[in-house]
C-alpha cells in the first residue's frame, strides 16, 4: 500500500477526454443543483494509505477513505432538512423504503482528494438533491417522455377495465386487440428508456444499456438497470475526468419486504444489473484480483 504524505495532483489513470464531450466546471454542478456534488476532505489526510488497485466492487472490505467519506455521507443523511424520505428510523413504519446509497472517492485534476455521493434509483420521490450525483436519465423531469408513455399505458388499462365490467358486452376480441396494444407499447417505452441510458468508461468510451446487455445471456437490460448507485457515481467521476480511487455501498434504513437489508451494512454491487455496466465502465483500471483468483 501507498502512504500519501501530502495531497498533490498525480497522474490520473485515465487521459484526458476531449473537450468538446467533456465540460469540465470548477464546482462540478449538475444541472438542477445548487451546491457542489464533489465534497473535498477538509482533515488531513496524510495518515491514510492509498490503495494500489481498485476495489473488485462485487467482494470488498471498504477502504479507510470509503469509510471516512461514508461517515460524512450518513451524518448528513441524520441531519439534512432540505427533503423527507421515510427511511423508518424514526417509528413510522408506513411506507417505509430503506434505500442503497454509495460514496466514490476521488481525486481531481486539479489534484484534490474528495468523495463522490449517490443513491440507487430515486429519493424522496425524485431523482436531483444537492450533494448526490445526478442520474444517468432522468424520467421524471417536466415534459419527459417517459410521462406521456406512463399515462398513455393508464389510458389503455382503463378503457380495458371498462370493457371487462359484467354489464358490458363487448366483444372479447376487441379487449384482446387492446391487451396486446398495451403490451406492444409497453415494450416500446420501455426500449426507449433504455436507450437513453449510455455509460462511459475511463477511455471515454461509450456504451448504450442495451449494446451492454446484448452480450449477457438474457441479451435485455433488466428494468432498473443503470439507476444503482455504482453506475451514476462513475458517470459523474468519468464526465468531469476525475480518477476513482475507492467505494463502498450501504443501506440506509429498514427494508419491510427482506431481512437481507440492514441498516449501515455495507454490500457489494448488485451482479443482474450493475455486473455487466460496469464491466464496461472499470475496462482498463487495474483492479484487486477477484476473491477466487486469490
Amino acid at each position: 500500500m501507498l502512504v500519501q504524505k501530502e495531497v498533490s495532483p498525480a497522474k490520473l489513470l485515465f487521459p484526458i477526454f476531449a473537450e468538446k464531450y467533456f465540460a469540465l466546471t470548477k464546482e462540478y454542478l449538475s444541472p438542477d443543483q445548487t451546491k457542489p456534488v464533489f465534497s473535498v476532505f477538509e482533515e488531513s489526510l496524510t495518515s491514510y494509505s492509498f490503495p494500489d488497485r481498485f476495489a473488485f466492487p462485487f467482494d470488498y472490505q471498504p477502504h479507510p477513505l470509503s469509510l471516512l467519506a461514508v461517515g460524512k455521507l450518513q451524518a448528513h443523511l441524520s441531519t439534512q432538512r432540505n427533503w423527507q424520505h421515510n427511511f423508518g428510523l424514526s417509528g413510522d413504519e408506513k411506507d417505509v423504503i430503506g434505500k442503497m446509497f454509495g460514496v466514490l472517492v476521488v481525486r481531481t485534476q486539479e489534484g484534490e482528494i474528495g468523495y463522490l455521493s449517490g443513491f440507487s434509483g430515486k429519493l424522496a420521490g425524485g431523482n436531483q438533491h444537492d450533494e448526490f450525483v445526478p442520474p444517468i436519465f432522468d424520467g421524471t423531469a417536466q415534459g419527459s417522455f417517459l410521462n406521456e408513455g406512463m399515462l398513455e399505458l393508464t389510458r389503455i388499462g382503463q378503457e380495458i377495465r371498462v370493457l371487462e365490467e359484467p354489464c358490458n358486452t363487448t366483444d372479447a376480441e376487441q379487449i384482446l386487440v387492446l391487451k396486446n396494444a398495451r403490451k406492444l407499447y409497453s415494450v416500446s417505452l420501455q426500449n426507449k428508456i433504455f436507450d437513453q441510458y449510455h455509460f462511459l468508461n475511463r477511455a471515454g468510451t461509450t456504451k448504450s444499456l442495451r449494446e451492454i446487455f446484448e452480450a449477457t445471456s438474457y441479451k435485455n437490460p433488466p428494468a432498473g438497470a443503470g439507476e444503482c448507485a455504482a453506475p451514476k457515481l462513475l458517470q459523474y467521476a468519468f464526465k468531469h475526468q476525475m480518477q476513482p480511487i475507492a467505494m463502498a455501498e450501504f443501506w440506509w434504513g429498514l427494508s419491510p419486504k427482506s431481512n437481507f437489508w440492514k441498516h449501515g451494512h455495507f454490500y457489494p454491487a448488485c451482479r443482474e444489473k450493475c455486473e455487466p455496466i460496469l464491466a464496461h465502465m472499470l475496462s482498463g483500471i487495474e483492479m484487486e484480483k477477484r476473491p477466487l483468483e486469490v
